[in-house]
């Protein structure tokens, strides 16, 4: 793939979880979350997107809701576990997207906040003012996700290279 390819980061928040007496790593989705992932699984495949890769945290919230939605997309990508974006900072996350290989046009994260929504910040140089109003309204609730585009190697994502062209949550 050229560096001129065009490239898409989806940045998905798991889905509501619920507060049993487990380690928070390992609490998993409460019923309005299993509702909420199945729907944000079929937006996003409403949006026409397949993605190449998808990066997913390895606690239990994140696990299922990527079993949810992804059971509503056409395709299912290669999917890894990763550990570090378990309470990963913005710039762990940023780290990690530039370990991603070139030859992924469209990459989806699953993971948490803070994170996703201070990610989709950094990222967003430039945003369809629609989709900035709502991100900036709404915030990052459960099972919202980000659409970011932008140009270049996975190596060159850095603050402010992307444009925001999507925002979706589940209760708007």
């Amino acid at each position: 793939m050229s560096v001129d390819t065009p490239r898409r980061i989806v940045l998905l928040r798991h889905a509501k979880a619920d507060w049993p007496q487990v380690s928070d790593h390992d609490r998993p989705l409460a019923d309005r979350g299993r509702r909420d992932a199945a729907t944000a699984g079929r937006k996003l495949a409403d949006t026409g997107l397949t993605f190449d890769l998808a990066l997913c945290s390895t606690a239990t919230r994140t696990r299922e809701t990527w079993k949810l939605a992804v059971q509503e997309m056409g395709h299912r990508p290669k999917t890894v576990y990763e550990d570090r974006l378990y309470e990963a900072s913005p710039g762990e996350i940023i780290a990690l997207l530039n370990e991603t290989p070139d030859d992924v046009a469209n990459l989806l994260v699953i993971g948490h906040n803070p994170g996703m929504h201070a990610v989709a910040d950094a990222l967003a140089g430039t945003a369809d003012p629609d989709a900035l109003a709502r991100m900036t309204k709404g915030g990052f609730p459960t099972a919202t996700y980000a659409v970011l585009e932008f140009t270049g190697t996975w190596k060159s994502v850095e603050h402010g290279v992307g444009k925001l062209t999507d925002y979706w949550a589940p209760h708007d």
